[in-house]
């Protein structure tokens, strides 16, 4: 499965953006499609998650703030990042499980300025 990440980029403190991940490749009919992120010196931790079916699942700091959603057709996902912070900045990775296997793509810068 190869991942493209794209939407990144400048943002002022409270501000929006949408990052999108299009997969192509083998996808199984049964996958998880995840956002994680990574700011310097911090480990990758989970931003959020959708699985085929359609369940979602967040990470603390962004519940509430952040909505991750799917086009079928697509084979994209999308993370909606809304009342951005500083503390939001890091390089974004979407991953996709299926089929027994994990993959990446390559990351997008999220600077929020403050």
């Amino acid at each position: 499965v190869q991942l493209q990440a794209s939407g990144g980029g400048l943002v002022q403190a409270g501000g929006s953006l949408q990052l999108s991940c299009t997969a192509s490749g083998n996808i199984g009919n049964s996958y998880i499609m995840s956002w994680y992120r990574q700011a310097p010196g911090d480990d990758r931790e989970l931003v959020a998650e959708i699985t085929s079916g359609g369940s979602t699942n967040y990470g603390e700091d962004v519940y509430g703030r952040f909505t991750i959603s799917k086009d079928n057709a697509k084979n994209t996902v999308y993370l909606q990042m809304m009342s951005l912070g500083p503390e939001d900045t890091a390089v974004y990775y979407c991953s996709m499980v299926t089929e027994g296997s994990r993959s990446w793509g390559q990351g997008t810068q999220v600077t929020v300025s403050s």
